[in-house]
Order: structure tokens, then sequence, then C-alpha cells
């Protein structure tokens, strides 16, 4: 195994892996599970150097996220893009493991999101808000470091900001400790003009327009937009009311439900696989406020309802649970496309890389 070639080389090491097995208490049935297991993989075995810097890339990763949480999930934002996982991934799974996250903040955070206070709690960068230029993050928080900002009016003149630095600031919800909410930061914005240039104060307004604060769905729809992901509610926690009706099973549900019970379950789709390896089978991850379910999806049902499953953001899937000790699967028997009920929430998945 520890070359490139066709036929493994694993069957040397049968009777020394089942007896050490057998010595150590096991069946020999599993041990010769085990082994059948290892002959599979034996045929496109890796280089040993390969396999050995792996095995200890997983074991530290493994290690900081059981440890280090907050550290673990602050290295992949900052190392996006990133694989399989998104921000917002890699956001939901930090919070669902006890990491306090906190909210982008042009009166605090970095450029980078980074590691806060005593108790370790992940506060987001300004280099996650699209559309803010890098140079402007940056000089945001040098210019900050001197003083913090009195308001969005002084953070423009001193971080020398134009319109679309400070739109894509107020988008993001940045200004919140500035300005108010979403639409208040952005009206205040507006008021930022050209006179700025020459560090005269604008003209402002005796009284503020009185401004409807956004709604939750709102406010996630505007954190996915800006952001790519939320740390208020999952989206699908708005939606759990309606997808009960549907009799819409959670993720945490999946996982705890018998091997061969058929159930329902939705999600945002987050990831789409088809390994070369797999024969043809498409992998799908679906993501609600509770965890994610593994979808299996066979050729027949892919070629069906192709549309359904390559096009939906929100799908529902109908199938049979499949599990192998704390590993679920759900073999698809039907889907549905439920983007329609996101409205204008926008997601992303990431499929086929």
């Amino acid at each position: 195994m520890a070359s490139w070639r066709r036929r493994g080389g694993i069957e040397p090491f049968r009777e020394k892996l089942v007896n050490g097995m057998l010595e150590r208490g096991y069946e020999r049935e599993f041990a010769e599970q085990i082994y059948q297991q290892i002959q599979g993989f034996g045929e496109y075995g890796f280089p040993e150097s390969h396999a050995a810097s792996f095995a200890l890339l997983v074991y530290v990763s493994s290690w900081l996220k059981c440890h280090e949480p907050a550290a673990f999930a602050c290295a992949l934002l900052n190392s996006q893009p990133l694989g399989f996982y998104s921000v917002s991934s890699i956001t939901q799974d930090a919070r669902r493991h006890g990491v306090e996250l906190l909210p982008v903040d042009v009166q605090v955070s970095n450029v980078d999101s980074s590691i806060e206070g005593p108790g370790k709690a992940l506060r987001l960068g300004l280099g996650l808000i699209k559309g803010l230029k890098v140079i402007s993050a940056e000089r945001i928080v040098s210019t900050r470091n001197n003083m913090l900002f009195k308001s969005s009016e002084d953070l423009a003149r001193r971080a020398v900001l134009d319109r679309g630095d400070l739109s894509a600031l107020a988008a993001a919800d940045a200004l919140a400790s500035l300005a108010g909410h979403r639409r208040e930061a952005l009206w205040e914005t507006l008021g930022v003009d050209s006179p700025m240039r020459l560090d005269m104060p604008a003209v402002k307004a005796t009284e503020l327009p009185q401004l409807v604060a956004p709604t939750e769905g709102d406010e996630i729809a505007g954190d996915y937009a800006s952001l790519g992901l939320t740390l208020r509610r999952h989206p699908l926690a708005l939606l759990r009311e309606r997808l009960k009706k549907r009799r819409i099973h959670t993720a945490a549900e999946v996982q705890e439900s018998r091997s061969g019970q058929l159930i329902n379950a939705a999600g945002l789709v987050t990831c789409r696989q088809r390994p070369a390896t797999a024969s043809g089978v498409i992998f799908v991850t679906l993501e609600d406020e509770t965890g994610y379910v593994n979808l299996i999806v066979w050729n027949d049902l892919a070629e069906r309802q192709r549309k359904e499953l390559l096009g939906s953001r929100l799908l529902s899937v109908r199938g049979e649970v499949q599990r192998e000790g704390r590993v679920v699967h759900v073999l698809a028997r039907h889907l549905e496309d439920l983007s329609a009920l996101l409205g204008r929430l926008s997601t992303t998945s990431h499929d086929f890389h």
C-alpha cells in the first residue's frame, strides 16, 4: 500500500491484523469486516509520506476543534475561500459547539476575524463584508487605534471612506454602534458628502426621519447578502412552524431516527458532490437550525428530478434513514424544491468541486 500500483499489498498482513484484534477482545466477524474494508482501500493506497502527513493534519485539526473551537473557527474564517465549508456553515457549527459569536463592528473588529476576552469569543472581521475594500478596512482599524469614531461622519472623514465603503458597512450592520439599525445607518451615510474631503462637517438635517426597524426576516436576509452568514436565528428557525405542517423533521430528529425509517427532512443546500469513485451517486448536505442532514441520491432519482436536485436552495426530501453507529444518512426517494419559502434570502452552496 506504500506505492502507487494497481494491486494492493494488504494480504500478507491479514493474519497479523485479525489475530491482533482477537487478542484484544474483538469478535472475529468484526475483525474480518475491518480487514475487508482496508483491503478495498489497498487497491489505491496512498504513498506513506502522504498518508502520514494527512493523518497528522487530521489529528491536529480534530484536537483544535475539540479543545479550542473558537480559534479553530476563526482560522477557517480567515482562510476563506476554503473547500466545502462556507462562512455560514463554519459559524453555525461553532455556535452549536458553544462558541460565542460577536458581530462585525467598526469600533471593535479587525480586518480579520479575531478572538476576544477570557471567554474566547469570536469577533467577525471587517474583511467578511462584501463590497468593502481591503485598504478601506485597514484604514478603519489603523485610524480607530488612535481614537474611537464619534459618528459615521467622523468615520468617513478620518478613514477616508467613499460612498461605496459606507454603504457596504451600513448593509453589513457594522455601523450599529454609531448609527443604529441598518436603515438608520444607511440613511445617515447618505448625508456624508464631498465637503468631508476638505475636513469640513457635512450639512445635516436638524431632525432625522423615524425609520421603521427591519423585521427579523429582513435582518437575516441582509446579513446573508452582505456577509454570507447571520448571527441571528437560522433562516429555517423562522420557517419551522410552516415546515412542521408539512411533517418535515429537523436534522436533530433525523439523527435520532431508527435505521430503515421513512422520514421527511429539509434544509438549505450547502454542498453537492459526485465523487469519481461513487458510481454516479450524488451526495447532498442540508443544513437547518439544529445541524446537518446528509443525503444519498442515486442516479435514477437524479435523472428524474434533476431540476429539484440542482436548482433548489431550500430542498425537501423524503427518504429512508440509514444508520451505521453514529453515522446517519438519508437515502432519497423524492425531492421537492421549497426555495420559494426563502423569499429574497440569498444562499450559496459548494457544488461539484
